[in-house]
């Protein structure tokens, strides 16, 4: 049955499947312009173009200008992992498909973001499956996505 859940999945999002760039963006800025820090406090909220900051030639956006401070003492602390992709489908098989911004983890001190549409919420085939695993094969698609993309 999970195998034809994530079937479905893919062919709902498959056209997002063909991204090829480090980190996930739409209209040029990173995660759907939320703000990253605002994760690791209370919850996700959205930046603005007040506060944006160019970094690795991705622009990224905060709420507040101390938020977009914290981010450039320490840039890796808050990048989401593989690019803000989601993390179930870097697992499954090295797609780099878009989230939902508001669907994420913190595990480890470290971000991770979800495709939450279509009644498929990815965070919890995640969960339900052994995220520690998942983070391993994850880890190591990344790596071979990056070799094909950069």
């Amino acid at each position: 049955m999970r195998n034809l859940i994530y079937l479905t999945f893919i062919l709902f999002v498959g056209c997002a499947s063909t991204s090829t760039g480090k980190y996930y963006t739409l209209n040029n800025v990173a995660i759907e312009g939320y703000d990253l820090v605002s994760y690791f406090e209370k919850q996700p909220i959205p930046g603005n173009e007040n506060h944006s900051y160019i970094y690795d030639d991705t622009t990224f956006l905060f709420s507040s200008n101390s938020n977009l401070e914290l981010f450039k003492l320490n840039p890796l602390k808050y990048i989401p992992q593989y690019g803000g992709y989601c993390a179930y489908a870097m697992a499954q098989d090295g797609k780099a498909i878009k989230v939902d911004p508001e669907t994420y983890e913190i595990r480890n001190e470290k971000l991770y973001l979800f495709y939450n549409q279509w009644g498929n919420n990815t965070l919890k085939s995640w969960l339900e499956e052994s995220p520690e695993d998942l983070v391993t094969k994850a880890n190591s698609n990344w790596k071979i996505y990056l070799s094909k993309n950069n």
